[in-house]
């Protein structure tokens, strides 16, 4: 009973570990820049909330959901750091490749923190991984909802950024959509293989994706 106990504890500490709070800022191995298809996520969660992302005139595709440091297995969050907060016109400056100000300010207070990097560094670092993705046109050119398979928006990254191979790119899906493109990168921000708990694609046959307004 007592080995079953030990070894329930064991495991309960190993999964806990995976998604680590308040670690040191800077401790860790590579990057996960993640893009969400914004007229999805106005769709299902945005409109509701009346938010600026989701105003017609914006013409918004792919945006930085974040940049996010990450471990081998797992990654930190709200980690420890000296570095001072954003102010808001810093996060405000941001809202073109975010959406908001305000999605840009909570990715900076969950995620930038473990960077080891100071609010405005960090920013850069966002603007310059998100400048190197070729975002594939030909899904902007959609005029109507589609049902597609989710491999069809992995195949159209790669042929638009051909240095890139698949085991450097994860598609993911929500409800049925098409949720985001999670592209994995070094601390260089040199495209890199993702680890296993990371490259884990969507494999839905008829994913909704919803055109650019």
């Amino acid at each position: 009973m007592q080995q079953v106990l030990f070894g329930s504890f064991l495991w309960l500490v190993s999964a806990v570990a995976l998604w680590a709070d308040g670690e040191p800022a800077g401790d860790f191995d590579y990057y996960v820049l993640a893009l969400s298809w914004s007229p999805n996520w106005c769709t299902v969660e945005g409109d509701a909330r009346g938010a600026e992302q989701c105003d017609a005139d914006r013409d918004l595709g792919w945006v930085v959901h974040g940049l996010w440091p990450q471990y081998e297995q797992g990654w930190p969050s709200y980690c420890h750091t000296s570095a001072r907060p954003p102010s808001r016109g810093l996060t405000n400056a941001q809202a073109d490749i975010f959406g908001a100000g305000g999605a840009a300010w909570y990715q900076w207070k969950k995620h930038g923190v473990c960077a080891g990097l100071e609010a405005a560094e960090y920013y850069d670092l966002v603007r310059r991984a998100y400048d190197m993705v070729n975002r594939p046109e030909v899904l902007r050119k959609l005029t109507n909802p589609v049902r597609l398979p989710a491999s069809v928006v992995e195949e159209a990254f790669l042929q638009a950024n051909p240095d890139w191979h698949p085991d450097m790119l994860t598609i993911t899906c929500k409800a049925n959509r098409i949720q985001e493109a999670r592209l994995c990168l070094t601390r260089d921000l040199e495209p890199r293989v993702c680890a296993r708990d990371v490259r884990t694609d969507c494999r839905a046959q008829k994913a909704l994706l919803e055109p650019v307004r």
